[in-house]
């Protein structure tokens, strides 16, 4: 049997010919480090080199557990674990990456423009054989491709998977590597894209032993929200990140990742050597997409800088002041010229490009130069719902008629729309943040941490509203998250559902042809809240969308009123009265050739 091999290097163990495995473990701050095989009862000394890499090779194959013991201490896991055996502190388990046997092993890939996300939860739709049951269903709804939140191990067997701490493991509570690949062959043979979100400017609090023996891997002079900073300027370290990206790409044969939070990864040029590795690894003809999570609004990653996209959080922001009235917290940024905010935000991207936020330092790189596909809009995510205390999703916050406005305006614009699983049938089911620390006092201290965090909100003044708040490590607190599929039954349910998909029917068959190319042609203010903004498509006939999220109807001009109508969120026939306006809580998308 062949070795695997997605990139040139050396992290964890690699299974070679003759049912034997090389094991490498970088302990730069270890005098000396054993090699545990539980099933053996054997320790075998693993050998030294100048750079603090620890290696030994054994007679063992696939399946096989381990454990490093590091100076005499007690064995943990392999930080580079393909597979856990038990949990985050149990053995890791040595794995075969070529024992799947692909169905679909031609597939490419789409291109970008063809891309509507769907970001879902794998523990609550029951793990990878669960979200395999819902492809079709996804596929038919016009959803081309499912955006996995974080998989890589994590404490217990409820978790959101931003506290992960084996980033090459993916989630046992979910199922096997092979299941999780089987997911992804599915999704291909029916056309669907599968996207992961990874996460590398942090550990989870519980289970990363890094420290114990590579201190070298954080810098101890700099510290951000979840303590101290991983030192991207170490060689080793790097390589740590980059390969996994790697092997998600190239063993499971993800087709895109998008990376979280960079702004907090201290180093840029960490982003760029991933892009131009991944780019250089995936080969030619193959589709492969990097998006980012980033406040700083850099602009110059996007494109050119190796990057596809970037999640529009500046667009989500704005429209949820429109539809809801909240300005507390972040959403104050966005309080002052919401109308004027969104046009920006719809005709170039990024609201913020370089001006302070707030009396804040400034913030954003110009975007008006990136095509409209350079961004992702979505009107709701797995942050800005699960960050609310108590999980609401917009449509029990918004307006109805308004929310359809919005929607049509999420799934007809140029940029590329993300959905919240749930969202195409209106659940109110809420999604909350959950754990499962086993550790009391550490599950102590997320509960208390999330009453802390709301304090200063206006509502939770009162202290009774904070204890309310859904305690993250009670099970009930998952198990209310879970989407509730059979009411898709109900005919208000089964409403939305056939709305999103007339529109993503729309989508497919009026804009994604005429995608590429496209350019924005600027916005206006048509009230305060209410905006017009047109693109040019790549075959020249132009996109306007019209948008009024307001009480009032607003004036348009006459000339706006050529073109076809492709879509209003209303029964236009309702409207008599409002003649050369746009109604209030309404969205109308015209097609234009240039000549009219």
């Amino acid at each position: 049997m062949a070795t695997f091999d997605y990139g040139s290097g050396r992290f964890g163990a690699r299974l070679l010919a003759g049912q034997r495995t090389r094991f490498a473990l970088w302990a730069p701050d270890a005098q000396s480090v054993e090699l545990e095989l539980p099933e053996r009862n054997a320790r075998l000394p693993m050998q030294r080199d100048a750079r603090g890499w620890f290696s030994v090779e054994a007679p063992c194959g696939a399946g096989t557990p381990y454990l490093y013991s590091v100076d005499g201490a007690p064995g943990i896991p392999d930080p580079a674990s393909r597979r856990q055996a038990g949990g985050v502190h149990g053995p890791s388990l040595v794995v075969d990456p070529t024992g799947y046997q692909w169905r679909n092993g031609a597939w490419k890939g789409r291109p970008w423009h063809e891309a509507v996300l769907y970001e879902l939860h794998v523990g609550l739709l029951d793990g990878y054989r669960g979200v395999e049951a819902q492809l079709a269903e996804l596929a038919e709804l016009g959803v081309t491709a499912i955006e996995l939140m974080p998989l890589a191990e994590f404490p217990g067997a409820r978790n959101w998977g931003y506290d992960g701490v084996l980033p090459y493991a993916p989630e046992s509570a979910y199922g096997t590597p092979d299941e999780l690949k089987h997911l992804i062959d599915t999704a291909h043979g029916i056309g669907l894209m599968v996207f992961l979100d990874v996460v590398y400017n942090h550990f989870g609090p519980d289970g990363n032993y890094l420290g114990r023996f590579a201190t070298p891997f954080f810098r101890h002079d700099l510290q951000t929200d979840w303590g101290d900073a991983i030192d991207l300027r170490q060689r080793e370290v790097r390589d740590f990140f980059i390969e996994n990206a790697l092997m998600w790409l190239l063993e499971y044969r993800f087709d895109g990742l998008r990376l979280d939070a960079v702004h907090a990864i201290t180093e840029r040029s960490f982003l760029t050597e991933l892009a131009e590795r991944v780019h250089g690894a995936v080969g030619p003809g193959r589709h492969v997409h990097l998006v980012l999570e980033n406040y700083k609004n850099e602009a110059s990653l996007l494109g050119e800088g190796g990057y596809t996209a970037q999640w529009n959080d500046d667009g989500h922001h704005v429209l949820h002041v429109l539809l809801t009235g909240e300005h507390q917290g972040y959403y104050g940024h966005y309080r002052e010229d919401t109308a004027e905010k969104l046009a920006l935000s719809l005709s170039e991207g990024f609201v913020y490009q370089g001006q302070p936020s707030d009396d804040g330092p400034p913030r954003g790189e110009p975007s008006a130069h990136l095509p409209p596909d350079a961004f992702v809009l979505f009107l709701q995510n797995h942050d800005q719902i699960g960050n609310r205390a108590f999980g609401e999703r917009l449509i029990s916050l918004a307006e109805p008629n308004a929310l359809r406005a919005a929607t049509a305006l999420l799934l007809l614009s140029p940029m590329v729309p993300l959905l919240f699983m749930g969202e195409e049938w209106g659940t109110h089911r809420p999604f909350l943040y959950f754990t499962s620390h086993e550790d009391e006092g550490l599950a102590s201290a997320v509960r208390e941490g999330r009453q802390r965090e709301f304090k200063d909100f206006e509502p939770f003044k009162d202290l009774s509203l904070c204890e309310r708040i859904p305690d993250p490590n009670a099970e009930s607190t998952f198990l209310t998250s879970k989407p509730d599929y059979p009411a898709r039954l109900d005919p208000q349910h089964a409403e939305w559902r056939a709305y999103y998909r007339h529109l993503l029917a729309l989508r497919r068959r009026e804009i994604v042809p005429r995608l590429p190319g496209s350019r924005s042609q600027g916005s206006v203010v048509l009230g305060p809240a209410a905006v017009q903004a047109h693109w040019q498509l790549g075959d020249g006939m132009i996109l306007r969308i019209e948008l009024n999220l307001g009480l009032e109807a607003v004036p348009v001009h006459a000339h706006w009123h050529h073109g076809r109508l492709l879509f209003a969120s209303q029964d236009m026939e309702n409207f008599h009265e409002h003649q050369g306006s746009l109604p209030p809580r309404m969205a109308r998308i015209y097609l234009v050739a240039q000549d009219e």
